[in-house]
């Protein structure tokens, strides 16, 4: 089976994920991963699946991967897809759900496409990555939501095991598909 990963990630943690992802996938599947870009023309119908993840900035998706997902949508929902949010406001249990996660909440209200398996990952804290804005304005966010504000730290929350049950799901959806 050939699968297809497409990513919008702003600092490469959401990269990471859908490395991981076609890691755990390989074995069974030929796997290509890309960059979400506008100019672009998958071609969706040469693949038996397809994976969106995409990474929220300051509340946000970015805007080219919400133009890219509204541009696509009807190749999307005409195939068989999947799509995961990385988000840091994962990172408290009463919002790393897709039933209480503000951002797949927000994606459904933005996006024409409704994938048949969605997920939400906790992202990373990156202060020492960030230039001086961001890591200030990161910092005061994290101030305000009770969150790490050490500026000399990494700190990562996803949860490896269950990005890895994700992709576990998506080979249990292909298996159910046959």
């Amino acid at each position: 089976m050939k699968i297809l990963i497409l990513y919008s990630s702003v600092d490469g943690h959401t990269k990471k994920i859908c490395s991981f992802i076609s890691s755990k996938l390989k074995h069974n599947h030929i796997i290509e991963m890309n960059e979400i870009n506008n100019d672009e023309d998958f071609k969706f119908y040469f693949y038996d699946f397809i994976i969106v993840g995409a990474s929220i900035r300051y509340g946000t998706y970015r805007k080219s991967f919400l133009k890219f997902i509204n541009d696509n949508h009807t190749e999307l929902q005409n195939s068989k897809t999947a799509f995961f949010s990385v988000n840091i406001v994962a990172r408290k249990k009463k919002k790393n759900s897709i039933k209480t996660n503000p951002y797949i909440k927000k994606f459904f209200k933005l996006s024409k496409w409704k994938p048949n398996i969605v997920e939400v990952f906790a992202g990373k804290l990156d202060y020492p990555k960030y230039n001086f804005f961001n890591k200030n304005i990161i910092k005061f966010i994290m101030w305000i939501t009770k969150g790490p504000t050490r500026t000399d730290v990494v700190i990562e929350f996803t949860d490896w095991n269950k990005v890895e049950k994700f992709a576990q799901g998506i080979d249990n959806f292909q298996l159910m598909q046959k």
